[in-house]
């Protein structure tokens, strides 16, 4: 009964065959072989437009050097202040552009409010030196409360930064699961909403290890080919990481590997929901779930072998919790059984 996160769940067995078949043989190193154009191409034709991709082997490394490539002299990207750049980075971001600013904004759910991020850019006005230079707008997606922003709510975000001439990124560590969720296409989740960068999960959802960064704007890459390098994220052998992302998007497999995640975290909040003794935190449409219980019921089901966090409570949310009870979190998986849910909610009770 594993659900502390999807990082502990394995890899696809489609996706270890694939790399198993590019670990022969001899291919032209740094991003250069065929496999890897190969993959490129078909991240066009998930976008549907052309775009830059960079493959890293890190979700941090994805946001560091995505937000690093558009910094300036002073520069602050803006984000909520639940944003795991924010909170669960050990400031790579900012050592990765040298000292640029993360400013936190407020909002419900983990989600930007757009009246508080024009509040807080409307702080830096250009040639306010003393001040520093907005340089970006970051949203999560899926959000870290298991939220997922709405395409109007993204495009009111993506418009609040193309009026203040700010690149939009999104991080997207769960972007399939968030994807699912919406029913609508890779475009329409991005740059028809005004996204300009993101970062592109594999590893959460079924892959080994693969992130890419995908530029919707190519001309804002200019400076990646040398950020990457810097950073050590150049990898020789880059093809390995393709081969992963060569089978996690054919046939859709990235999506039915989502889809199956979020059907077992339905499972598991209807579960919750019915609970004489447990319930649902906040309500959540993707694969993670926040679970409010009494510390012995926690302690129960971690001694009968659950696996699961205990939660700190958002300062936003000041009532949420009584006395006696803990807020956890509970993540599903690709991998994730429909017994092991059930097995868990008569756990809970």
């Amino acid at each position: 009964m594993y659900f502390s996160s999807d990082n502990w769940a394995g890899a696809h067995p489609k996706i270890s065959e694939r790399l198993m078949a590019a670990s022969t043989g001899f291919a032209p190193a740094y991003g250069t072989s065929d496999l890897d154009r190969k993959v490129a191409e078909r991240f066009n034709a998930i976008f549907e437009r052309d775009v830059e991709v960079f493959f890293v082997g890190t979700g941090t490394a994805a946001n560091s050097l995505a937000l690093a490539s558009v910094t300036k002299p002073g520069g602050v990207t803006f984000c909520h202040h639940e944003a795991h750049i924010h909170t669960d980075e050990c400031g790579a971001p900012g050592f990765f552009a040298h000292g640029a600013r993360l400013m936190p904004v407020s909002g419900d759910n983990a989600k930007v409010d757009c009246a508080a991020l024009e509040a807080e850019i409307a702080r830096f006005p250009e040639g306010g030196v003393h001040f520093g230079q907005a340089a970006s707008v970051s949203i999560t997606q899926a959000t870290e409360f298991g939220t997922v922003y709405t395409l109007d709510e993204i495009a009111a975000v993506g418009e609040i930064a193309a009026r203040n001439r700010l690149p939009f990124h999104m991080d997207g560590a769960r972007f399939a699961n968030a994807l699912v969720s919406l029913g609508c296409s890779p475009a329409e989740m991005t740059w028809k909403r005004g996204v300009d960068i993101l970062s592109f999960g594999g590893t959460k959802n079924g892959c080994w290890m693969a992130e890419a960064l995908v530029f919707l704007k190519p001309e804002l890459a200019r400076e990646m080919p040398y950020l990457r390098k810097r950073s050590a994220q150049l990898f020789s052998k880059s093809r390995f990481i393709a081969a992963q992302f060569d089978a996690y998007l054919e046939n859709d497999l990235w999506l039915s590997l989502a889809g199956r995640a979020n059907a077992m975290a339905d499972r598991l909040r209807a579960g919750l929901s019915a609970s004489a003794t447990c319930r649902n935190a906040w309500a959540t449409t993707a694969n993670e779930v926040f679970a409010v219980m009494p510390k012995a019921v926690m302690d129960k089901a971690f001694a009968a072998g659950a696996r699961f966090y205990d939660w700190p409570q958002p300062k936003d949310q000041p009532g949420l919790l009584k006395e006696g009870e803990v807020l956890t979190r509970l993540v599903t998986s690709y991998a994730t059984e429909a017994g092991e849910v059930d097995a868990l909610l008569a756990l809970l009770g």
